[in-house]
């Protein structure tokens, strides 16, 4: 049936077809740089990592814009608070985002580009939108009039007769309950950075500069734009009213949007002490590939509620895939024809692929999956399986490695620890010392290593597997 998507804009599973015949212009909101991302943003970096990698998979060539927000309300705070410039303040925290991304195995996007080397763009946007009537000034500031817009609001459902109270804004972020009309350029105040143009000593809005980076790198209107629901409004809402007003042509074709993560089932807060980035996980000694398969495991418009429970589940079902690898590739087996395993291999494939193929839905593509490693294990145990069947199995987990992004196979280290374990514990038998042959075992077992004694001598599995 091809790719479907859950399009924001329409509320509606659509169908996927691109402006140009096998590439996609993609747009995906990037960081606002004032702090190191958190688990709930890679949620939705992780996400977008998923989608471009599936597309790429699917044959399409994908040109994938990023932005970094480097001046806004937040950016602009936290730097006067440091005593630092705005480029100094920001420079840190870009290089922790490049390397986190590096961490995490998401692919480079084509361009990222920054708010603050954008200006004279921003600037030539606002300019044609004051030529067309959509611009009024107010205490050196420019505003956006959103009943100059008709359909303002859409993306998110808001009704801007609604409002109440001023008739504008400046903040950044506001309520989807109070639309009203927003700052597209913010006058020179006090200490804050500002850029000298034809519009006057000021700034740009956070909303102008996501439309003037997307629309320079992707053109007036392409294929993708994603974000998190926290983008769709007012910051995705007034995207599409200045881009709309400014070209006279639709912005974005197809809106996607993440779901919040929650951590334990309450919001992630510094003051609730549930706030975790990836430095923070990895310093507990979580490795970066089991974060990775945590956040992507349940489906991206569902709330998924982070837990370390969870984190200990997504390592077991990676070890479960390491140890199949591990079993293909040591494993001696005949030469084979048609056999059962084939098929099955066969069809998990054609299961998983449908399954991310349907709004990436990647729940149900772990489902194939974990079929196929139950019936793999299951045949070769019993000694039905061939190197053909071994084969399929181990394309279909290249699959998964190469779309959902995690490398599988690596025991090497664990499998030198526990070979010398059983070194021992052979040795400590040998010499009729079976107190300590059963510590030995015992000791592996709790750390979830099972040993089984058998005529070919000792195998070893993880629990459960």
């Amino acid at each position: 049936m091809g790719l479907r998507f859950y399009n924001t804009l329409t509320r509606q599973i659509e169908d996927f077809k691109p402006l140009q015949d096998g590439e996609v212009g993609l747009y995906t909101c990037g960081p606002t740089v004032y702090d190191f991302a958190h688990i709930g943003n890679f949620r939705t970096y992780l996400w977008e990592d998923l989608l471009r990698r599936h597309l790429e998979f699917r044959g399409f060539r994908v040109r994938q814009v990023m932005n970094l927000t480097d001046v806004d309300d937040k950016t602009i705070a936290n730097s006067l608070k440091a005593g630092v410039t705005l480029n100094e303040y920001t420079r840190c925290y870009i290089e922790a985002f490049f390397a986190d991304l590096a961490a995490l195995g998401i692919e480079k996007a084509e361009s990222y580009p920054r708010a603050t080397e954008h200006i004279p763009e921003m600037v030539d946007l606002v300019r044609r939108l004051q030529e067309k009537g959509h611009i009024y000034e107010s205490r050196g500031s420019l505003y956006f009039k959103i009943d100059t817009f008709p359909g303002y609001g859409r993306l998110a459902g808001v009704d801007p007769s609604a409002a109440e109270g001023q008739a504008r804004i400046d903040s950044d972020e506001y309520d989807k309950d109070d639309p009203r009309d927003f700052a597209v350029w913010k006058m020179r105040t006090g200490d804050e950075p500002y850029w000298e143009t034809a519009l006057g000593a000021g700034r740009p809005g956070w909303h102008l500069e996501c439309s003037a980076m997307s629309m320079k790198y992707l053109g007036e209107t392409f294929d993708i734009h994603t974000g998190g629901v926290d983008n769709i409004f007012p910051h995705h809402t007034n995207e599409i009213a200045q881009s709309e007003a400014a070209t006279g042509k639709p912005f974005v074709r197809t809106w996607l949007h993440a779901a919040h993560l929650v951590v334990d089932g309450e919001k992630m807060a510094k003051s609730r002490g549930n706030f975790y980035t990836l430095r923070d996980l990895t310093a507990r000694g979580h490795e970066p590939r089991f974060i990775r398969y945590l956040l992507l495991s349940v489906h991206y418009r569902k709330p998924l509620n982070f837990t370390f429970e969870g984190l200990a589940q997504s390592r077991a079902a990676l070890d479960r895939l390491d140890d199949l690898v591990f079993r293909l590739e040591r494993q001696d087996l005949p030469p084979g024809g048609r056999s059962r395993l084939t098929k099955v291999a066969r069809s998990a494939r054609e299961g998983m692929l449908e399954a991310l193929d349907a709004d990436l839905n990647t729940a149900g593509a772990l489902g194939h999956l974990f079929d196929l490693v139950r019936e793999a294990n299951t045949l070769l145990d019993s000694g039905q399986a061939d190197r053909d069947g071994a084969a399929a199995v181990r394309e279909v987990l290249g699959v998964f490695e190469r779309v959902m992004g995690i490398g599988l196979g690596r025991r090497e280290s664990l499998e030198r620890e526990v070979e010398e374990v059983i070194r021992r514990r052979a040795l400590a038998r040998s010499e009729r010392n079976y107190a300590e042959a059963d510590r030995l075992r015992d000791d592996l077992l709790e750390r979830g290593i099972v040993l089984e004694d058998t005529p070919q001598g000792v195998r070893w599995k993880r629990k459960g597997a």
